[in-house]
This record gives C-alpha cells, structure tokens and sequence, in this order.
C-alpha cells in the first residue's frame, strides 16, 4: 500500500462492504469452533467515556470486539454461536443525531458492509438476548475487561431460568472469552503484519523528525522544550494518516529519563543532555512501539557513548536470542548478562562487593540501574494479549526466593517463540546520583526499543527505519 493511500478503517462512507471481509470472517468461525456445543459469546466495544462536561475522549474501540468485526462505532455488541451464527447490534441510523456526531453504519446496511449474518438497533439488545441465551449451555464473554458486564449477563439470564419450569434450559456455565481470543491474537496473520510494518515505518520516521528537530534547535539556540519535540512526533504520525498515538509518548530530556513511565512536559531540553523519546503511533487499531535515546545536540559525550553502548550490546544479544524454539525469557536472560557484565566492567558495579556477573545475576544486583523486563506482547494493544506461559507446560510449578523482596516466587515454563508472534526488544540503563555511582553517569537514562517479528529462522525488527548506532545517530542529526 503507498504511504498515504486512502484506507478503510472500518466501513466506507458509501456503505460497501469494508475491506478484507474474509479474515474477519474466518476469525469469527475460528472463534465458534471452540465455543463446545451450545456454546454462545457476547462481546462488547468499548464504551464512550466523559472527558469533563459535555466533553468525551477521544474514541477507541475495544480490541477484542474490533479483531472479531472490524468495526469501529460505539455502542455496539457481537453475539456469536458455537454454529457460526453471527449478530450484530449497533446504533440505529438517526438524521438527527448524525448531524452532530458523524455517519452511522446502522442496522440495515451492516450485514452486508460487516459480513456479519443479522444485524439490529443495540436499544433492543436487553430484549433480544435472553432468547438467545435459552437452551444454550456455556455463555463466554470477556471476564474482568469491561465493568459491569457480568452483571448484565446475570440480568439476561434472570428471565431464562425464569422459563425452564416450560422446558427451556438455562445455561450452566460461564466461561472467559478472553482464553481463546489471547491465543488468536498472539499469532498474527499477513494482513495484521502489514499494518504493523506500516505503523513502524511511520513512528521511525517520527523520531527521525523529533531527532532532527533536537539538533538544529541546539545549533541555533533556540528554547526547546519536552511538548515541541512531542508535538512533531504527532505531526508525523497524523501526516501519514495515524488515527491516535499507541500510548502516551514519553519524551524525557536529561534526568527525566530516569522516570520510566515520565510523560512528555515542559522540561528545557539543554546542550550536552540525552533526551529519550518512546512513542509509536496506532494505525488501524495496530500499535507500534520504539524507544531512541539521542544527544540533544547529536553528540554523545564519552560517559553516554559509553553506557549507549553497552545498552545497544545488551539489546544485541537479545535480538540474537530471539527465534523461533527460544522462551519469551531468553531475550530478557541475554540481555542481563550483557548489562550485568557491563555494569561491572565500567565501574556502575563494584566486583569487591557484588561478586562475579554470576553473582550479580543471581542476587540481582543489576535491578538497581534495570529494572523492567526487555520485552512484551505487541499488537492490536500496545501491552498485547497473550499468555507468558507455555500453555502445555502449565502445570510444571517451580518456587524460588527472590532475593531483593524475600517473596516466594512460582515460576512456570515461559512462552516457546513461534513465527508470527511479534514483541518488544528494549534493554535500558537509569543511573540516579548515588555516593557510591561514578559521578560522570549521573542522570543518564537510556532505553533501545525496537519491535520484533519471530521469523522463520530469528526476527524481522520492523522499526529499524530509525537509527540505533550511536555513530548514525550522529551522522542523522549532522543532517
């Protein structure tokens, strides 16, 4: 697809039917097939949430509801059968209310548009389903994602229990779709990794723009702050037709660095600090994900090429580690040898006191300056869906003594890797002041992010449209 090709996100404005029908289709049968007999789902989007008065942010479809139809209203369900039947309730068509809020999709028009087999106003949700629901055996629905559902479930079955003395049955069990779904949406398909590779491309070129912004900044003195180089990875994304940033981007000049979580601010972006940007932007529902750490002034200093390196090693080894037989952990494993090891080496660590980097591992003396995991799902969800564990290995229980907290850990064997599974790489190093921290590392944040697509034989690391050697980045902002 060319860069900015118009697309169809959910359904055209004309009402033809959307794009790509067919793999929403066959996620819905693949879906019913494992519902067991009687088996019936219900599954909702994402409700409309109030921002202050009569303000709503911004909306965005549930997932699970969008993976299964591909539509993007509000106020909408899907009721799918273990036979394969599939309904639609969504809002009616209303001159009224669409001059103030856009098109809707409607009733009529969404069997065909959709693909789905029937379609109805959602006002008639309430009545409808308890017929749906009698002689049904199992009712799935996604536990513990949307408030207030299971007692809208319960509600519907009041009336059906209220029925079996004229011999309709009531369902005897209520499952969680969230099961199956997860496993589905853990491997992705052709289609959803196109989207991905589309969105990378998108994001890297965001950060290229905020590196480059950063470094002409700098040479001419102009004040700059944390929002102007957010603002231009929003410019990028929405430029080339990103509906909404993945998640909050973080861009954390200097010490904010050391915040993980720091959201972009106000911050004064100074000559010879890191800045460190994690953004990625969300196209047609599919989330990317990367993290750059640059000089402002597009010179690394000794002390930061010196950590910038050992964070970009560390991010090697768990790229090389990265294929398919390998467990989620071993990405996360290589990449702590290699900090621990460095850690070590340029003093951050004192071997008198530590030990060997086998010591430090074990007793984990490298969570001081590393303290997250090197990696997570990434999909339709920027933390994406999908077990951690190796699902026939689940009852394989290990218990061990975690040796900071004293918490009695139980471990199961992690995820086995499978092509089409896509996750995040990102090793970093937070050095805060400490009497006993080498002065020249103080404040020196820096995270290596880039997205991952398990391959036939390794990893496809679909943002890499952006630099990551120290030297390149160098070379860019020159540019």
């Amino acid at each position: 697809m060319a860069a900015d090709a118009p697309r169809r996100l959910a359904y055209d404005p004309g009402m033809q039917p959307i794009a790509h029908l067919d793999i929403y289709a066959r996620r819905r049968a693949q879906l019913a097939a494992q519902l067991g007999p009687g088996g019936i789902a219900i599954v909702p989007t994402a409700p409309v949430r109030p921002r202050n008065r009569d303000s709503d942010y911004l909306y965005r479809f549930d997932s699970y509801f969008y993976y299964l139809t591909g539509f993007t209203e509000p106020h909408a369900w899907l009721v799918l059968t273990a036979e394969g039947r599939s309904i639609l309730f969504c809002q009616p068509k209303d001159v009224e209310r669409e001059i103030w809020d856009g098109l809707r999709l409607g009733p009529e028009a969404a069997p065909a548009a959709l693909g789905v087999d029937e379609a109805h106003a959602v006002d008639t949700l309430p009545s409808r389903l308890p017929a749906l629901l009698e002689n049904r055996s199992t009712v799935w629905f996604p536990f513990a994602t949307h408030e207030g559902l299971q007692a809208q479930v319960d509600g519907w079955l009041q009336p059906v229990r209220a029925r079996v003395r004229y011999g309709v049955l009531c369902p005897q069990s209520l499952r969680d779709l969230c099961g199956p779904l997860d496993e589905m949406r853990l491997v992705k398909d052709d289609h959803e990794l196109a989207l991905m590779r589309r969105a990378a491309q998108i994001s890297a070129q965001a950060h290229i723009r905020a590196m480059r912004r950063s470094a002409a900044a700098m040479r001419s003195g102009q004040d700059l702050r944390e929002y102007h180089l957010d603002a231009e990875l929003l410019h990028e994304f929405r430029q080339h037709g990103s509906q909404y940033p993945a998640y909050g981007s973080i861009v954390a000049a200097g010490a904010n660095a050391c915040i993980l979580h720091y959201r972009a601010d106000a911050a004064p972006i100074r000559d010879g600090e890191l800045v460190l940007i994690d953004a990625g932007c969300e196209l047609d529902g599919y989330a990317s994900d990367i993290t750059r750490t640059f000089p402002a002034n597009g010179r690394f200093s000794g002390p930061q090429r010196e950590l910038y390196d050992l964070v970009l090693a560390a991010q090697q080894a768990a790229v090389a580690a990265t294929r398919p037989g390998q467990r989620f952990t071993d990405p996360h494993e290589a990449a702590v040898r290699v900090l621990a090891q460095g850690m070590l080496d340029v003093g951050l660590l004192d071997a008198q006191a530590v030990g060997t980097v086998d010591d430090v591992i074990a007793q984990r003396h490298y969570f001081r300056f590393y303290m997250h995991r090197t990696g997570h799902w990434l999909g339709l969800d920027v933390h994406d869906v999908g077990s951690y564990v190796e699902p026939s290995e689940m009852g394989q229980v290990s218990e061990r003594q975690d040796p900071l907290s004293g918490e009695t850990i139980k471990d199961r064997p992690s995820r086995i890797l499978r092509p089409g599974m896509v996750l995040t790489l990102e090793p970093g190093l937070y050095v805060r002041p400490a009497p006993d921290v080498p002065e020249r590392f103080w404040n020196i944040g820096i995270r290596i992010e880039d997205d991952a697509v398990v391959t036939a034989d390794g990893c496809e690391l679909i943002t890499r449209g952006v630099p990551v050697a120290a030297d390149e980045i160098e070379a860019l902002m020159r540019g």
